[in-house]
Order: C-alpha cells, then structure tokens, then sequence
C-alpha cells in the first residue's frame, strides 16, 4: 500500500516522549494508554525547543488520542506559540492485545513476520487506519503538518510514502518527510532526520 500523492509536500514526524514501558523496553500498543514519564516531558521540551531553532515552518500539529502523544504535542505546541492541536485516534499506535508488556526482545521477530499479537490488530489492518488517517489531513498537507504519534506509525508512515526499509524512531525523535507526486501517482519521498544534519 503506498500514498498516492497528487502535489508536493513536506510533513513531519515525531515520536512522543518516553513511557515506563518504553524506559523498561516493553511493548506498549495503542492499547495501553499510559502517560509520559517526567523524562517523557523534558524530552518533549527540548525537541521543540529544537524544532523551533531549526524553523522547520510546522502549521499545524495532529496527535493520536493517547495521553501520551497529546502530552507530547501539547508542550511542542506551547514552545511553538501555541500551534493548533488535531486529535485523531487513527493515528493511535497499534493494538498490541496480548504483547503490551511484554519485552520488545521477545516479540520483535513476530512483529517482523507480520504475526497479529493475539487480541491485537493485524499489520495491515494497522496500515490501512493510518493511510485513512493521512487522507484526513490531505487537504492541511501544505501547512506542514507535524504528526506526534508511536514508533508504528512512524514505520507505517515511512513505507506509505514510500521510503525504504523498517524505520526506526528514537522518543522525542524528529523525522521530516518530502514527498512529491511520481508519474505512477504514487509518492516519492526523501526522508530526512533534521536533528543530526
């Protein structure tokens, strides 16, 4: 499944801040709504004052529901000059059922293989809620929307728009995305991680 693009534009990831299961390397689905660790704001802090010292020209910000994803885009929001918040629980992080709180170790080959965590959303059940997702936000695209979501839906992110391989997305990471418009009508897109250029 891939975007398909009819004009160029630019749009933002983030991952939001740490959570107790991500700080002891636990699975933690859209599921498992738990809030951000006190290290989980300060990461948030200064991402954006980061984002503001790169003037990456964000618009608009859209979350998931999950307290964890709001916490982080509302901080990002204040330091930004109180940039308008969407909520949108497509971009909620997978449903993980039976996995959450489990070790990321354990089941990292399963989730590689595709295998649904029982209880959980299938792979591309998952892919098909964030593509719906993206299409919500079409229309806002030239605004620079800033997504503030869960590593899965960055990887889903990445691989809609066509960028290559099983992307990885530190918490409080940034990832910018250039897509353009390809004859095919899929995308094209440049995938960059504005913080380490």
């Amino acid at each position: 499944m891939t975007y398909q693009a009819d004009r160029p534009f630019t749009l933002y990831f983030v991952r939001h801040g740490v959570t107790e299961p991500n700080f002891k390397g636990l699975r933690c689905g859209g599921d498992l709504d738990v809030p951000l660790m006190d290290i989980g704001c300060d990461q948030a802090y200064l991402l954006a004052k980061q984002i503001d010292r790169m003037k990456l020209d964000v618009g608009l910000i859209v979350t998931g529901a999950l307290i964890r994803t709001r916490q982080t885009a509302s901080i990002i929001s204040a330091v930004l000059g109180n940039l308008p918040i969407e909520v949108d629980p497509l971009f909620n992080e997978r449903h993980l059922g039976a996995w959450n709180n489990q070790s990321i170790e354990a089941t990292e080959e399963q989730l590689k293989n595709r295998v649904t965590p029982p209880g959980g959303e299938s792979e591309d059940m998952f892919a098909r809620r964030v593509a719906t997702g993206l299409d919500h936000i079409r229309a806002k695209l030239d605004r620079r929307p800033l997504i503030v979501s869960s590593k899965g839906v960055g990887r889903i992110l990445n691989g809609l728009l066509g960028g290559d391989g099983r992307m990885q997305v530190g918490n409080g990471e940034v990832v910018e995305f250039i897509v353009a418009p390809a004859a095919s009508g899929a995308a094209t897109v440049r995938v960059n991680r504005p913080h380490q250029l």
